[in-house]
This record gives structure tokens, sequence and C-alpha cells, in this order.
């Protein structure tokens, strides 16, 4: 049986690959510190416990520890992929480290986006990060053959998680009657993937050879508007939306951390070209359009009251931006 190991494993994308990787009959192990209970992991699932920021107990946990495939989820910086590269060199079959769709060119010269898109974020330093781990990952296949692959989410999400600015803030401000602030004009394109559509696809990849050496976009194909993935979640929630539109720029102004995701992302329309991985992964087929991911969002925040929280200083911004528009 061909065997993974997850680096991550309990967030919203590595989560549902875990459970694809095992239905395709892999043998799964995840290296976490084992303090995520929103997303626990499944009974087959060899759970390995290390603190990543921990170079001496990371590799004491995977001492004598081989794969055919690694899936990196927890590299955030070109240092930390470069040390854990160098624990996993020639002990894997396939790195697969997981990038972001936010490093592609911004603003977005041409659409639909392709792999060939360039990648450049003068506006956000994860996306910049995420590009020089690419530059890292790319240098070392042209050099000594690692077995490196490249896998670029767009905005995934699963019924757990509120895929707008703001997350339950805004959320409970919908649920409340209270203005949402939407950035722009709101008609600006965007891209939603649910995490079990992102990993169908993914274990595409899993152990291909024609994956090597390659990077590769993974999202669904539904195109939606900011104005329509708002009115989506008031409808699964059975309210009206009031909607605001309020200026990247002076959101970014006024909520200095949303600034780079949203000027470097989310500000800019989106579509994607999926037929690359979809050479890998064929058959696929979008399941959970925004429509269901709403009402799914919906339902499990419903049966989960507690975790419908509200970030008092980002619910002051919003009322600040509304006062403005």
């Amino acid at each position: 049986m061909p065997r993974i190991l997850y680096l991550g494993g309990t967030g919203t994308i590595s989560s549902a690959c875990v459970r694809q990787s095992l239905a395709a009959g892999w043998d799964v192990a995840v290296l976490n510190r084992g303090r995520n209970q929103l997303r626990p992991l499944p009974d087959a699932v060899e759970p390995i416990h290390a603190d990543l920021a921990d170079d001496a107990g990371l590799a004491a946990a995977l001492a004598g520890r081989s794969f055919d495939a690694v899936a990196d989820f927890c590299s955030f910086t070109p240092d930390r992929l470069r040390r854990n590269v160098d624990l996993l060199r020639g002990r894997t079959g396939q790195y697969i480290f997981i990038s972001s769709a936010s490093a592609y060119q911004k603003p977005v010269a041409q659409l639909p986006i392709t792999e060939s898109t360039p990648l450049s974020n003068p506006y956000w330093q994860y996306s910049r990060d995420k590009i020089a781990g690419e530059d890292l990952l790319t240098q070392l296949y042209r050099d000594e053959g690692f077995p490196m692959t490249i896998v670029r989410p767009s905005h995934t999400y699963d019924e757990c998680m509120v895929p707008v600015e703001g997350d339950t803030t805004v959320l409970a401000r919908l649920l409340a009657g209270k203005p949402v602030v939407v950035h722009g004009d709101g008609t600006s394109l965007w891209v939603l993937t649910y995490n079990t559509d992102f990993a169908y696809q993914f274990q595409g990849l899993v152990g291909r050879p024609q994956a090597i050496g390659q990077a590769f976009h993974i999202t669904g194909d539904e195109v939606l508007t900011w104005n329509g993935i708002v009115a989506e979640l008031g409808r699964a929630l059975g309210v009206e939306p009031v909607i605001v539109h309020v200026a990247s720029e002076t959101i970014a102004r006024v909520i200095p951390d949303r600034g780079p995701s949203l000027l470097g992302d989310k500000a800019h329309s989106v579509m994607f070209d999926n037929a690359k991985v979809r050479t890998l992964a064929p058959g696929f087929a979008q399941q959970v359009p925004f429509a269901e991911g709403a009402r799914r969002i919906a339902a499990w925040h419903r049966a989960h009251p507690a975790a419908v929280t509200v970030d008092a200083s980002l619910d002051a911004a919003f009322d600040t931006l509304v006062a403005m528009a």
C-alpha cells in the first residue's frame, strides 16, 4: 500500500485531502501538534505528533521513516520549506508543496488564469513567500531532480468556514440585520472551491510521475461576484443582506491587517483554466456549487452557535466603514 505523509492534515483543505487519500487506498500519516479538534483525524490515520517549529523534535519524529509522497501544507516561508525539504530529501518519491493562487500576477493582465500566468504580488508578503518557496523547489528540481510538485489552491472553504472577509463576524452581522461591507462595487469576479472538490483533483496528482516538476492550480468552475456570494449566504440564513460598498483602498486603510489579502487577492477579478490538473484527475464535475456550500455553512453554524463568534474590533471597524460610505 502506498504511503503518504501530510504535514498539517486538519486544516480546511488538508482535512479533505486526508480523507480522499484514505478513500483512494493510501496509507496515511499526519504530522501536526494534535490540537485541532474542529476537524478530527479519521481513525485510519497514523498520527505523528510534533511541533513543526521544533527542528530536533521534528527530526526525531520522522527518524527512520520514508514515504511515497509528502504533502506539505505548513510551509509559509522559504526557510521553513528548505528545512522540511532537507529533512525529507531522499525519503520521499514526491514532495507536494501547497503554494497559493494568490501568487499569480496582481493585477491580473489576462483571464482566465493558467499555470503560465506570471507570479508577482507586490501587495501581500504571504504570496511573495509562497513564490519564493516555488522558486526554491524549481531550482532543486533543475539542479538535482528533486521530485517536487507545486499546487496552488484558490479560495477553498468548508461548512466550518465563512468565505468572506470577516468570517463569523460577518455571519453574525447578517443574522442581526446589520449592514455588510463589500469591497468595490461587489461585481468583481471570484471563485470559491469546496474542500472536497479540491481534494478529488488533488488526489489525482498524488503519486503520479506526470506531476513531478510541474505546477497546478486547483479550483472549482463556478464564477461568482462578491455581491452574489453575500446574497447566497443571506439566502441560506433566511435573511436579506444589507450590502454597503466601500472602496478596497478605504477598507485597507481602516482595517490594515485585512489590506494585503484584499489588495493582493480578493479585490481582483479571477477565473481559472483548470485543464492541466484535469488531465490527471479526469471526470471532475463540481459537486458543491456555492448555493449548496452556503446551505452547509448555515446548517453547521446553526448546529454550533458557539462558533458564531464576533471580533469586537473588526465589528466596530465595519461600523466605521458603513458610516463613511
